[in-house]
């Protein structure tokens, strides 16, 4: 049985690709014709399938159902484009990433911000309309790996969902932001969940997934009712341990392709933490789903097997949750290769046959484009670097793996990376050039298992099992570390030895081929895209520019220093005739959020969130200050007589490292720089919560005294180092 696809037989309901889905819309309801003014966030089931008819709208956020990020909006175009400016600026009061698309709803934007926030902004002039705080407790960012992020709300019939990051979900009233209701979407807080993610209407419920498969959790998506919040359904996307019952029948068949000896205790991964997206006419909820945990199989299931459904893309019912089809792209996934980036949908003419399609680009490199009805595999091709696979099978759907594909056998050199050949922000499909604007990444990481076999489960802590290192991070790296890989020219003999980088690559998904590309510079630098019916393509970067592209060609026709970072996606809508773009402005997202790089916005101005609108005509860009250079490191304290500072190093990797890179500057505070009042806090803010309420959680439950002593000798070890090293130039 081949289990890329699903071929199963669930209540009596024979599942395959071959067998077409209930095509009948579930029933929703429609706003009666009135000659009132429409309330605030008027959107039902007849104004989404007809969004074509109000070019001005930008109703989900990707715009339309199928999420393409292409508005037909044609006033800005390539003759005026150079007059684009300055039209009116929102300060979120953050300093984190901003990774959400604005939504424009009959002149109101809304748009969620870090924790979980939700504005409603006038869409004219950026006055606040209402914001919603969901005030979550610090501490919850201790398990956020990726920064405390979100990537969306839903507008839906005079309400705003939201998840906020500790898993509540809530119903806001978009006329005035008061809560309606809220439930919870996580009911093991003793694990290491979180949520990130936009929520999803589809039919008569919101859906949400959850992150933290670098944790210790088990992916599910939860549906609630849109009236109350009363739960409908849960879909889990690993198994558990089978000794236990299954909670529903697609687990049972799942973990027939599981070792029955896996390691349960780690959680098993497979988080839905992004990428849902809803077809109200075949009435399918499709949700992306992640990585492992822990992430090599040969620890995690010992007798193989393809572990569903990690890395997969899922075809649900709305109504009942139940399974249609699925497709894994990653089977056994090791690799951090999960399936959760933007999802479009689309109907193209494809093969000489008019096809509704699904498209992605997920991170393990190759470009897929399925029948979204059937889930058939139509293409799956190469968009990237990528050597850990030699193809894809096209009639199995099968990845056909590599020998530089097993990193068992010692460190080796891996692409795409963990980050992947497309990570989280946004793709842009235009059904006038017919090409899919990919923020692509062409990057190589060096996998290794640190301790093969003998991972040890912490509970709330990381549990990946394998490390990931970028190529140009080796020689940075102490010579003990370094002398547990081979040299660097070992490793990329015969390999891709491209330099790591960013593009914005122009994709053809029919002729599967790229028609361009865009240098953007490292590879962090990366953010989402927007199309237009006039042949546009904006972009903005880390260094705090938005570009506008030819869509045809890629020719750089104008940018505005915007004195922000971004990451996420523009939107475009029109009021009273008059087109505007505006996009959420904030540095942010992985490792983004730990240090900002010099050449980033953030590094040089601070990385104060905003949402910035810009108009033909406008004016220049306000820009925050420049801020000081980084000063020198102060004199650090003596070291406590009898310090451990190895034992601390240590300790500081383990429990630190994920967000105190302690070089240069960023969100996090560069331990090195630690002021007096600092040091003598240093206990009280790792074990008490001295500083929770900015985000700093607390330790308490997994070091001791003697552990946060450890880990402050070790930081003033290091700051001894560095200040005696800055005294000697």
């Amino acid at each position: 049985m081949q289990y890329t696809r699903a071929c199963l037989a669930i209540g009596g309901l024979l599942l395959t690709v071959a067998c077409a889905p209930e095509t009948s819309p579930t029933a929703a309801l429609e706003s009666p014709p009135d000659t009132a003014p429409a309330p605030a966030g008027a959107i039902d089931r007849l104004r989404l399938l007809n969004v074509a008819s109000e070019p001005a709208s930008w109703l989900t956020p990707g715009r339309d159902f199928g999420k393409t990020h292409f508005s037909p909006l044609e006033t800005i175009n390539r003759g005026n484009v150079s007059q684009l400016g300055f039209a009116w600026e929102f300060d979120t009061r953050t300093q984190r990433g901003l990774e959400a698309t604005p939504q424009i709803v009959d002149g109101v934007l809304y748009a969620s911000g870090v924790w979980g926030a939700v504005y409603a902004v006038d869409a004219r002039s950026g006055g606040e309309i209402w914001r919603f705080n969901p005030k979550v407790d610090g501490q919850w960012g201790r398990y956020a790996c990726c920064d405390t992020v979100n990537r969306g709300v839903s507008v839906w019939q005079g309400r705003v969902y939201v998840a906020a990051l500790d898993g509540r979900v809530i119903a806001l009233d978009a006329g005035n932001g008061e809560v309606i209701w809220q439930v919870e979407s996580i009911d093991d807080k003793s694990r290491a969940y979180t949520v990130t993610g936009a929520t999803q209407v589809a039919g008569n419920v919101v859906v949400i997934g959850n992150a933290g498969g670098e944790f210790d959790v088990r992916g599910y998506i939860t549906a609630f009712d849109l009236d109350n919040g009363e739960r409908r359904w849960r879909f889990y996307t690993v198994p558990g341990d089978p000794a236990k019952p299954f909670e529903h029948p697609e687990m049972e068949w799942a973990s027939k392709t599981w070792d029955p000896n896996s390691r349960w205790d780690v959680g098993g991964g497979g988080n839905a933490y992004d990428a849902m997206v809803y077809d109200p006419e075949l009435n399918l909820l499709y949700v992306g789903t992640g990585n492992a945990a822990l992430y090599n199989q040969d620890e995690r299931s010992p007798s193989g097997g393809d572990n569903l459904f990690l890395a997969s893309i899922l075809a649900l019912n709305p109504d009942t949750g139940q399974l249609v089809w699925h497709y894994q792209q990653v089977p056994g996934e090791s690799w951090d290769y999960n399936a959760t980036q933007h999802m479009i949908l689309a109907d193209i003419e494809y093969g000489g046959r008019h096809r509704k399609v699904l498209m992605q680009a997920p991170k393990n490199g190759f470009f897929y484009v399925l029948d979204r009805q059937t889930g058939e595999l139509l293409s799956a091709e190469p968009y990237a670097v990528v050597n850990w696979a030699d193809g894809i099978d096209p009639e199995s759907g099968r990845p056909n793996f590599t020998e530089q594909s097993d990193y068992t056998t010692g460190p080796k050199l891996i692409y795409p990376s963990m980050a992947g050949g497309h990570n989280w922000n946004p793709m842009a499909y235009s059904p006038l050039t017919g090409l899919v604007y990919i923020p692509a990444l062409e990057t190589g990481m060096i996998y290794f298992e640190p301790t093969p076999g003998i991972h040890e489960y912490r509970p709330k802590e990381i549990n990946q099992g394998v490390v990931g290192i970028f190529p140009d991070m080796l020689a940075d790296m102490p010579p003990g570390l370094q002398a547990m890989f081979p040299p660097l020219d070992e490793l990329m003999a015969g390999q891709p030895i491209e330099k790591s980088r960013s593009v914005l690559r122009a994709w053809d998904p029919i002729k599967k081929r790229v028609v361009w590309d865009v240098e953007r510079g490292p590879w962090w630098n990366a953010a989402g895209v927007l199309t237009t019916g006039s042949g546009l393509v904006i972009q903005g970067d880390a260094t705090g520019l938005l570009r506008v592209y030819d869509g045809d060609n890629g020719d750089l026709l104008h940018e505005l220093d915007t004195g922000t970072s971004i990451i996420a996606a523009p939107s475009t809508y029109e009021l009273d005739g008059e087109q505007y773009v505006a996009v959420m402005a904030g540095f942010g997202g992985a490792v983004k959020w730990q240090m900002y790089p010099p050449q980033t916005a953030a590094y040089q101005r601070g990385n104060a969130g905003r949402i910035l609108a810009f108009k033909l005509g406008g004016g220049e860009v306000p820009k925050p200050a420049q801020i000081p250079a980084v000063g020198p490191v102060p004199e650090p304290p003596s070291l406590p007589e009898g310090a451990d500072v190895e034992r601390g190093g240590a300790l500081f990797g383990q429990h630190c490292a994920l967000c105190h890179f302690n070089s240069g500057r960023g969100r996090p505070p560069n331990l090195l720089y630690m002021s007096e009042s600092t040091h003598a806090a240093f206990n009280a803010i790792v074990l008490q919560g001295a500083r929770r309420p900015l985000g700093m959680p607390q330790f308490d439950d997994v070091l001791t005294l003697e552990d946060a002593e450890a880990i402050h000798a070790a930081m003033i070890g290091q700051a001894q180092a560095a200040w005696s090293q800055q005294e000697q130039q």
